[in-house]
């Protein structure tokens, strides 16, 4: 049994590529009432459009995951600890499904699972994905991060479907700080984009965004290749170049000076973090820097430039 802990756009993706290979999943959500609508229709107002398949359990009581052996983490990296504070569970494996870094504690996703969780395996699930293609069947990969290798050969093997395909590795911090730190990059981009700046000053970007990864990443252990697969690379690739990147639209936002989305956006507080990081090690991230400016309103897109090109010339 596989328990799905947030009824969001990604949680209740996966628990439907899940379903999809016939093992029954229980999908919680804190709306009781949503989750008793999404249980009659078998519909959610966060997938317009996707049935969810009968063996998916929606449910707004918590007891009901208490029996899953496996349960996917898929609550907004800010909110996860206190999620897990609240609820009552022992699952022998916990994976968790968000992106970012706590700005309280500076942890990542695996480090509060195991102060709440001790007798849980903690893992990590991330790389480029939308949650509608995920929903819909199309193909997607993504990495799973687990220090104890043979729990995630389990993990791999239980996770894995005909359209989502795993690939492993022991670097956890490696797959943390490539999803959550290419969120970052993600609103510069859209901000670029937003402000009329072009395709060439994103690819730049991109590109000196993908540095900054690297510098804070292996600072903190991590190892490069893990950065330049998919949970770093890959998913840096896919968030900058597409409105449908949460992050990407509030920097478009910003860029272009209208209204910010509602839908939330990780690497707005992941900036922040990233910065308390960085800066305990010594690491220079100027556009992690200008961004995090940026989200707070105390830089213009046009400032934010300026002191990214007036930077003294150095090799690459």
């Amino acid at each position: 049994m596989i328990g799905v802990l947030g009824a969001g756009a990604f949680g209740t993706a996966l628990a439907i590529t899940l379903a999809q290979t016939g093992r029954p999943v229980r999908l919680w959500g804190r709306d009781k009432d949503m989750m008793e609508r999404i249980a009659a229709f078998r519909t959610s107002p966060r997938l317009p459009g996707v049935t969810l398949p009968d063996s998916i359990a929606p449910t707004g009581d918590a007891a009901m995951l208490a029996d899953c052996e496996a349960l996917i983490l898929a609550v907004p990296m800010q909110q996860l600890a206190a999620a897990l504070a609240d609820l009552s569970l022992s699952p022998r494996h916990a994976v968790a499904a968000c992106k970012g870094v706590d700005l309280t504690t500076l942890d990542g996703p695996t480090a509060i699972i195991e102060r709440a969780l001790p007798m849980a395996q903690a893992a990590i699930l991330s790389g480029p994905s939308f949650a509608t293609d995920i929903a819909r069947g199309l193909p997607t990969a993504l990495s799973l991060g687990c220090a104890d290798d043979a729990v995630g050969v389990t993990l791999q093997d239980q996770l894995s479907t005909a359209t989502l395909r795993i690939y492993r590795t022991t670097d956890v911090v490696g797959v943390e700080l490539g999803g959550a730190l290419k969120n970052v990059i993600a609103i510069a981009c859209g901000a670029a984009i937003g402000a009329g700046l072009g395709d060439s000053a994103r690819a730049a970007l991109m590109t000196r965004g993908m540095a900054e990864m690297l510098r804070l990443a292996t600072a903190m252990g991590a190892r490069p290749e893990t950065l330049m697969g998919l949970s770093g690379l890959g998913d840096l690739a896919l968030t900058c170049a597409s409105p449908q990147s949460r992050n990407f639209a509030l920097g478009h936002a910003i860029g272009a000076g209208t209204d910010a989305p509602t839908a939330l956006s990780e690497g707005a507080a992941t900036a922040q973090a990233a910065l308390a990081l960085a800066d305990d090690r010594g690491v220079d991230l100027p556009i992690t820097r200008v961004t995090a400016a940026l989200v707070k309103g105390d830089l213009t897109v046009k400032d934010a430039m300026r002191d990214l090109l007036d930077r003294d010339l150095t090799k690459e």
